[in-house]
């Protein structure tokens, strides 16, 4: 079974996700679709049918995050230290072209939010950085090109 990393905060996010699908989504579907069955004839209910969706929908996502939540690898970003580059780092780089500063912190696929400053430690910049240290360059292949940034800063906080 594959552990999922994801930091303190992100799998708590996931939790509480969790709890307001099953304490109350699926009670409020359910009465939902009981009030739409009192309506009678059911092959031509579109109430019915789309509550039954959303039913489908919710049970679908807590079914997912019951198996993330149950692989989760939490990972205390505040214990972590060092020059390398791994997940949980905050890392400034700079465009090398550009010359534009940018600053994302490296967490979970869950997690990600590029207006939020995160990235995933999937994606092909984090990638690209892990294991390199302030000074290096990371190469990343873009639509456009290739593109090349320098690691100004690494932090863990």
């Amino acid at each position: 079974m594959e552990r999922i990393p994801m930091t303190a905060e992100g799998h708590a996010a996931l939790q509480a996700e969790l709890k307001v699908l099953k304490s109350v989504e699926r009670p409020s579907i359910i009465a939902a679709i009981s009030e739409a069955r009192s309506h009678g004839d059911l092959s031509e209910n579109a109430e019915y049918h789309a509550a039954k969706e959303k039913q489908s929908f919710i049970e679908g996502r807590i079914s997912e995050l019951d198996d993330k939540l149950a692989r989760a690898d939490i990972i205390d970003v505040s214990k972590l230290n060092g020059k390398k580059i791994r997940f949980g780092a905050t890392v400034t780089i700079v465009d090398v072209d550009s010359e534009e500063k940018f600053t994302y912190k490296i967490v979970g696929e869950d997690e990600a939010s590029v207006k939020d400053g995160k990235i995933s430690v999937t994606s092909p910049l984090a990638r690209a950085m892990i294991g390199k240290e302030e000074g290096d360059e990371a190469e990343v292949s873009a639509p456009s090109g290739a593109r090349a940034y320098e690691i100004a800063k690494v932090v863990y906080k």
